[in-house]
C-alpha cells in the first residue's frame, strides 16, 4: 500500500482503556516531532476515539503510524500524524468553514468538526459509495450530527456550501483542482498532496490572498492514494 506495510487483520483484545492510553501516548509523541502544537487540535485528537473509525478486524492497530484499510476501492484510514500535519498547516480553527474531498473513515471529519465547533461548518465528500457508507454510518452511530457528508466528486467541490475557509484534499492530484480553487475564499487555505500516485508527491499549501493572488509553498514530502474524479488521475484506474 504505497510503500506501507500493512499489519495482518486479527479479532480485536484491546479493551477501551488500553486504546484511550495508547491515544494519549500517540498524541505525546505527536507533539514531540512537532506535528500537534495548537491546544484546539490536541483536544480533539484526545476526544475522537481513532478505533471507532476502523473496521473491526484492523481495531487494534488504531495507533500505529500505518495506513490501515476501510472498505471501498483502494481506500485508507491516513497515519494518525497525517491530520495534524494537515490541519496545523491549514491553521484550521474555531469558525471555519470547511471543505474536505476524501471523507474515507470519517476520522478527518469528525476531528476537523471538534476543532471549527458548532459556530463553524464541516463539509465532506466521497466518491466511494462504500467507503461514504462507512463513514455515514461512522459519523450517525457516533452522533456526529452537525457534519455534512456528500456523494460525489469532490475533485468538484461543493458550490452550494461554499465559500470555504480551509479546504483539505486527502489524496494526490495531478494539480489543484479549479472548482476547488474557485470556491476557497479570499484569504482562505487549501492543502493537498501534488504528484503521481505512482511516487512521492508534493504537499502543497495554497493560500488564496485577499487580490485572489494564489501563493504556494512546499510543505514535504508525502504518500496518498491518488485523486479519482473529473480533475483526478483517471488514467490510473
Amino acid at each position: 500500500m504505497l510503500g506501507w506495510v500493512v499489519p495482518p487483520p486479527k479479532r480485536p483484545i484491546k479493551t477501551k482503556k488500553e486504546l484511550l492510553e495508547e491515544r494519549r501516548e500517540k498524541i505525546q509523541w505527536l507533539i514531540k516531532q512537532n506535528f500537534l502544537k495548537s491546544q484546539r487540535i490536541i483536544n480533539a485528537m484526545l476526544k475522537v476515539p481513532r478505533e471507532e473509525f476502523i473496521p473491526e478486524l484492523y481495531r487494534d492497530y488504531a495507533y500505529l503510524e500505518v495506513p490501515l484499510p476501510i472498505p471501498g476501492r483502494k481506500a485508507t484510514i491516513s497515519c494518525p500524524h497525517s491530520y495534524p500535519l494537515f490541519y496545523e498547516t491549514l491553521e484550521l480553527m474555531e469558525h471555519d468553514k470547511f471543505l474536505e474531498v476524501g471523507t474515507g473513515s470519517g476520522y478527518g471529519a469528525a476531528l476537523a468538526m471538534e476543532i471549527v465547533g458548532t459556530k463553524g461548518k464541516v463539509v465532506t465528500i466521497e466518491i466511494d459509495e462504500e467507503t461514504y457508507e462507512f463513514a455515514r454510518k461512522n459519523f450517525e452511530r457516533l452522533k456526529y450530527k452537525d457534519i455534512l457528508p456528500i456523494l460525489g466528486d469532490g475533485s468538484l467541490g461543493y458550490l452550494p456550501e461554499a465559500p470555504y475557509d480551509k479546504i483539505c484534499i486527502t489524496a494526490s492530484c495531478p494539480k489543484i483542482p479549479d472548482p476547488l480553487i474557485y470556491q476557497l475564499k479570499f484569504g482562505g487555505k487549501l492543502i493537498t498532496p501534488i504528484g503521481s500516485p505512482r511516487s512521492v508527491q508534493d504537499l502543497i499549501l495554497m493560500e488564496k490572498e485577499q487580490d485572489g493572488t494564489l501563493k504556494t509553498k512546499s510543505i514535504g514530502n508525502v504518500l496518498y492514494v491518488p485523486l479519482r474524479g473529473k480533475y483526478g488521475w483517471s488514467d490510473y484506474f
